[in-house]
């Protein structure tokens, strides 16, 4: 009794986190396709982008280089972002299943995703774990989409909701408790300086690959650690 009791109790506290996900992912969801509309892209593209790439940060990034005219970069910068997939997919490659469950597991693999997989240790539940978060991501980002689009095609000015604030502030959320550990915060800044002082001088999505620069402090690390 008491077993099932845990269970139950574990499984709700999964749907807890799911809805709790859900509602951020429709917020940036929603800021995606509102910006899209404002750069004056067709509205057929936030709506392509979010059901066949589903890449999150990448399709900030790709929609900001196409409006400014630079496809080659844009294509470039989703595949430099998403090869972190690579890695994913090695450490939980057996949770998707085989055939036509991994195909689509494939695909609703994200950082979320795969960050609520890992963290369960029992098989079955890592399997439960990963479609839920996945499917759960993957229908709330294409939903904040469409709002995004209707509210920023109806309003003209998606500033004006505060939507050009949401992915940013998701991301800030996300990284905060990474940067407490030294290196990680030091690359961080080396990286956000580096963008910053490359933005007067190269065009529109440079300064933010330049910023893996700031990676380049990882081996005076290595360095001292071996020393």
């Amino acid at each position: 009794m008491r077993t099932i009791q845990r269970t139950q109790a574990f499984d709700r506290a999964q749907l807890r986190d799911a809805v709790a996900i859900a509602a951020a992912m429709v917020a940036v969801g929603a800021s995606f396709g509102a910006i899209t509309i404002a750069y004056g892209l067709p509205t057929w593209v936030p709506f392509a982008m979010s059901t066949i790439v589903f890449a999150g940060g990448a399709q900030f990034l790709a929609v900001g280089l196409l409006a400014a005219g630079n496809p080659i970069a844009a294509v470039f910068a989703g595949l430099l972002l998403n090869a972190r997939h690579i890695p994913f997919g090695l450490a939980i490659g057996s949770t998707m299943g085989t055939g036509w469950r991994r195909l689509v597991g494939t695909h609703v693999m994200t950082d979320e995703v795969v960050a609520f997989t890992l963290a369960e240790d029992d098989p079955a539940r890592r399997r439960r774990t990963y479609w839920l978060m996945g499917i759960t991501l993957f229908t709330s980002w294409n939903l904040g989409t469409a709002l995004g689009v209707l509210l920023g095609s109806a309003v003209g000015d998606y500033e004006a909701l505060g939507l050009d604030a949401a992915f940013p502030a998701a991301l800030i959320a996300l990284i905060l408790p990474s940067l407490r550990d030294r290196a990680t915060r030091i690359v961080a800044l080396t990286g956000t300086a580096i963008a910053v002082l490359a933005t007067p001088f190269l065009p529109a999505g440079l300064p933010v690959l330049c910023a893996l620069l700031g990676l380049l402090t990882l081996i005076r690390f290595g360095r001292r650690r071996e020393s």
